[in-house]
């Protein structure tokens, strides 16, 4: 029962609605979403209540239908509430019958949960529970209008409740169809449309393994969430992986609440293919996805590989000026904080989610430590995410030399970096920098032999003790042309 209180009185009017009829479509078995992936926040957060304009997933459902020989109107409800109006579609494969003309009722107001059960048999019940009309639902909105089995029709304006047979109660807008049936009887439609309030993103969690190597066990979920304004039962789902171009404004676009599953068994696994530029995932088993849920189901087997973790200070981006930088207070100095990453090789393409990072404590308890996006990744290429600010690390970077011959066309600068450690355990740390005054330099010399040195970055693993410093000193010299620098 669905409670509501009006305030004008009751009143009833005779009335028949021309040559067309109405009657009301129930859902069938068979409905298919296709889901595609969504960043937007809402959808997943675990507080906030009602429907999210966020989110983008393609509709077909079955929909049994009982005709008139000749032209009426069906309703179909239970629809999302936040659906692409111009890409409703509803075919008859028997061919029985054929859409005139559709109108769809959207989902307002204090009166939205009615508006699914437009066409359905309701009982309209007033404040002390008596029956104040019963028949078919053809309007919610401003008063029911409800029609009887004598074809009178009562628009009541006040009243306390409303009740259906059934255990469901379909919420969400209602599609209004006119249709010319060649007979009557029962019939099965294919209703298809694009609506918002369903997306999905890839869900990873890493627990790294004790040891010094970079082990991990690494488990893949898919994040399906529903903020649809209505239930899904029993449903097929395809998860596409990609970003497909939306053109429309208005179309719809891409915290545990209550989450529920059927999978045809723990170790079914998602079945891949490539769909045109994209990929996608087809779930083995029937989903149920609750109003207001967010369900998690297997993307790919759990696996254990291989990763590798960083202390990275770094200074600078690849950023490179149109003209020598000369001035000497240019990227003087940097930060002091050193940051932990984390990198992994794809054993698969990752489509782009979130990596939480988990470790044991003395107690062997798995305990967070840092989590990142994962951009979409293709099969042998790098993943990389910053999990924190390492606690027992500190940089500290000066500058030690700066001179400039104009004339000459030449630049010298050195730096020194102090790496201090307060943990028990030594550490290597990377130190980046990127020379980028001009694209013209060369290292005239470093303390310690570069890991990696490449046109716009210098790399340095230096050995930090444990409870200690170390240092490194590193100069530059650069050189360009007159035509370089403009006067």
């Amino acid at each position: 029962m669905l409670a509501t209180r009006r305030t004008i009185l009751t009143f009833a009017v005779a009335s028949c609605l021309g040559t067309a009829g109405i009657s009301n479509a129930h859902a069938a078995d068979g409905t298919e979403l296709t889901l595609y992936r969504s960043d937007n926040a809402s959808l997943y957060a675990s507080s906030g209540d009602g429907n999210v304009d966020g989110g983008y997933a393609v509709v077909r459902e079955q929909r049994s239908l009982m005709l008139t020989a000749g032209t009426h109107d069906v309703v179909i409800g239970d629809l999302p509430t936040s659906l692409d109006a111009e890409a409703l579609a509803l075919g008859f494969p028997g061919g029985e019958a054929k859409v005139l003309s559709q109108r769809l009722l959207l989902a307002q107001g204090q009166s939205a949960a009615l508006t699914g059960l437009t066409g359905r048999t309701v009982d309209v019940l007033g404040s002390s529970g008596q029956t104040l009309a019963s028949g078919t639902l053809l309007r919610a909105g401003d008063g029911l209008l409800i029609r009887d089995g004598s074809g009178n029709t009562t628009l009541i304006n006040s009243y306390a409740g409303v009740r259906t047979a059934g255990a469901d109660f379909p919420t969400g807008s209602s599609l209004s169809l006119r249709v010319d049936a060649s007979r009557s009887g029962s019939s099965k439609a294919v209703l298809s449309y694009p609506t918002s309030g369903l997306g999905w993103r890839a869900a990873y969690v890493a627990t790294l393994q004790p040891g010094n190597a970079c082990r991990m066990q690494f488990e893949s979920h898919a994040s399906i969430a529903n903020r649809s304004g209505r239930d899904w039962k029993d449903s097929q789902l395809t998860l596409i992986a990609g970003e497909p171009n939306f053109a429309k404004a208005s179309a719809p676009r891409p915290m545990m609440m209550k989450a529920a599953r059927s999978m045809a068994s723990a170790d079914a696994m998602p079945e891949q293919s490539t769909l045109a530029d994209y990929r996608s995932y087809a779930l083995p088993g029937a989903i149920d996805l609750p109003d207001g849920s967010v369900s998690q189901v297997p993307l790919y087997a759990t696996r254990t590989m291989d990763c590798e973790r960083t202390a990275l200070f770094e200074n600078g981006n690849n950023y490179m000026p149109g003209q020598p930088m000369v001035d000497e207070n240019f990227n003087q100095d940097g930060g002091s904080a050193i940051v932990s990453t984390l990198k992994l090789r794809a054993f698969d393409s990752l489509p782009a989610g979130y990596l939480r990072v988990l470790t044991a404590d003395k107690n062997g308890t798995p305990q967070f430590i840092g989590e990142g996006r994962i951009n979409d990744t293709a099969k042998g290429s790098d993943a990389s995410i910053t999990l924190g600010t390492a606690f027992d690390l500190h940089a500290e970077r000066t500058r030690t030399h700066f001179s400039v011959d104009k004339s000459g066309h030449t630049l010298d600068e050195a730096f020194r970096i102090v790496l201090s450690n307060a943990s028990d355990s030594a550490r290597v740390v990377t130190v980046r920098e990127h020379p980028n005054r001009w694209r013209q330099w060369t290292l005239a010399s470093s303390s310690s032999k570069p890991s990696q040195q490449t046109t716009d970055t210098l790399e340095f693993k230096i050995d930090v003790p444990a409870n200690g410093k170390a240092t490194l000193d590193y100069a530059v010299h650069y050189s360009w042309t007159a035509s370089d620098q403009p006067q």
